[in-house]
């Protein structure tokens, strides 16, 4: 795989978090996606599952915003920083594309724990409104 497809893979990607407009998400992930979330044990599958993830999340994040990126092969790390609530919280998106170009797994990584603790809350009380559970 070539650094161009993930390239155009995260522009896609960056257009839809700066608009805040993830209608196009489905057609972004690939049908199979692993979704491994930092406060479950085990990982969501599923475009469908993971796309109602990522929107909730989206909802949930203020004053979000990408700093650094780290391209190597089919995959990068995309350093973040957002507040929810009044706590300030800094992570790691590492995403997989497959040779389709479409994302094959996304994993999160947030810190300090407290702010990791709030998103847990939240987006538990979220997800189960919805009938996601891990």
């Amino acid at each position: 795989m070539s650094t161009t497809a993930v390239e155009r893979c995260l522009e896609r990607w960056h257009t839809m978090v700066d608009r805040r407009d993830f209608t196009e998400l489905p057609a972004l992930l690939a049908e199979d996606i692993v979704f491994r979330s930092p406060f479950a044990h085990t990982p969501y599958v599923g475009a469908g599952k993971v796309s109602v993830i990522l929107n909730s999340v989206a909802q949930l994040f203020e004053e979000f915003q990408y700093h650094r990126r780290f391209v190597a092969g089919d995959s990068a790390a995309l350093e973040f920083s957002a507040r929810i609530g009044a706590l300030s919280l800094k992570g790691i998106d590492l995403i997989r594309v497959n040779r389709d170009g479409a994302i094959a797994e996304f994993e999160v990584m947030i810190r300090p724990a407290n702010a990791l603790l709030a998103l847990g809350q939240e987006m538990g009380q979220r997800l189960a409104a919805q009938g996601i559970t891990p």
